[in-house]
This record gives structure tokens, C-alpha cells and sequence, in this order.
């Protein structure tokens, strides 16, 4: 099964969710989304996708949301030009695979798509 995981290797919910996918067979193609940024209409497929809303895919507790004054009032097209120019912003980590995408927080979240 191709899967593709946007992955922070510093964070431990990806290392957990990169460790459960090896666990159950599947050698995802990595993308380390903070050097390979995925553009607005690559993230606005991802998010619409997982059945999840802009704000939902957004770190609320990095610094840059704080700094750059966004809220849940602030329009998609703002907070999607935002998680591009400041990918720490992006929830972490999508999980791609023939059945869907999740992002895997909890990291048994992403079990129903494989």
C-alpha cells in the first residue's frame, strides 16, 4: 500500500505515527514538510481530505500563530498563505494512504486508512 507521511522527525507523535505504520507493514514515502513545504492547494487538498477544517490543521500553540494574530476568525486563504510561509503552523503529520488522509493525533487515528 503507497503511503505518504508529512513528517517532523522532532516531533514524537510523527515518530510515533512513522514507527506504528513500519509496525504494520508499510514504508511510507517521507516528506519532511519543514524543507518540503507543501504549497496552499497541496494543504488545502490534504485538510479537505481528512474532513477536517483549516483551523483544525493549525499548531495554535506555536509562537508564529500567536505573533502573526491569528484566530479560528481568521479566513482559510490567510491561515493556509500563513502554515506555508511558517510550516511549523501545519498539525502534525499527515498520513496519506489509498483510503485517506488523517492526521495522526492521536496516532491511532490513522488506523482506519491502512
Amino acid at each position: 500500500m503507497p503511503a505518504t507521511i508529512y513528517h517532523n522527525p522532532r516531533c514524537s507523535k510523527s515518530r510515533q505515527a512513522l514507527e506504528l505504520l513500519r509496525e504494520r507493514g508499510v514504508e511510507p514515502r517521507i516528506v519532511c514538510y519543514l524543507e518540503e513545504t507543501p504549497d496552499v492547494e497541496k494543504l488545502r487538498e490534504l485538510i479537505d481530505a481528512a474532513g477536517i477544517t483549516v483551523h483544525d490543521a493549525i499548531r495554535t500553540r506555536e509562537a508564529e500563530y500567536q505573533e502573526l494574530g491569528l484566530t479560528p476568525e481568521t479566513p482559510e486563504e490567510e491561515l493556509l498563505a500563513a502554515m506555508v510561509a511558517h510550516p511549523r503552523l501545519i498539525e502534525r503529520p499527515f498520513v496519506v494512504t489509498d483510503k485517506g488522509v488523517r492526521i495522526a493525533r492521536p496516532t491511532e487515528a490513522i488506523l482506519d486508512i491502512l
